[in-house]
């Protein structure tokens, strides 16, 4: 009978960040099978916890967009408290809060707690591609009433960048590639040989 492969200890947190329609939610569910000593945590799923079960749109709706990301700021202070182990499946705006008129800006708090043990990782995609995989789904509120998804995108991106260890074009690959290189990477920053990686969690 072949050994089977210890999953390697982790002692930072992976987080996961990208607009809407990325792919962060499967790949994270890729990556906590690969290794079973990752704790997955949705942000969303638990800033849903914090508002009682409302869903996004129902947060949205009842405290607008500035009472939904001041919520995402303190679940993800929160989260920060994780010093390993803890892999985040991060909402879109993770990285963006509003300045006093209403638009959106860089979130140094957010951007600074995700980081503080952790490592992000941003899946970029083209803005094409991700508005074709959100269309018409109801679950995920508007972003803004004057500015096209596109713009949107263009503005957060350099911000997805700015909060990133890492930044990982998802264009030409699909899920199990990009599982692979994720899980590469991240084992060879906390030390953990990349030539192995690939064997952990496939016995």
């Amino acid at each position: 009978m072949t050994a089977r492969i210890p999953h390697p200890e982790l002692t930072k947190n992976l987080i996961l960040i990208g607009g809407r329609g990325c792919g962060k939610s499967s790949i994270s569910k890729r990556l906590a099978r690969r290794n079973r000593n990752f704790m997955l945590f949705s942000l969303d799923a638990l800033i849903r916890y914090e508002a009682g079960g409302r869903s996004i749109p129902e947060i949205v709706e009842g405290e607008g967009w500035p009472g939904f990301r001041a919520l995402e700021l303190e679940v993800v202070e929160k989260l920060a408290c994780f010093r390993n182990s803890a892999l985040l499946d991060c909402g879109g705006g993770v990285v963006v809060e509003l300045d006093e008129a209403g638009e959106e800006v860089f979130s140094q708090p957010k951007a600074a707690a995700l980081r503080e043990h952790g490592l992000v990782v941003y899946l970029y995609r083209e803005s094409d591609y991700l508005f074709e995989r959100i269309s018409g789904d109801g679950n995920r509120p508007s972003l803004s009433e004057g500015r096209s998804f596109h713009e949107i995108m263009a503005r957060r991106d350099p911000w997805y960048r700015s909060a990133a260890h890492w930044v990982l074009d998802c264009s030409s690959l699909g899920k199990t590639e990009i599982a692979d290189r994720v899980l590469t990477w991240f084992y060879g920053e906390i030390g953990v040989d990349p030539g192995e990686a690939l064997r952990y969690g496939r016995d």
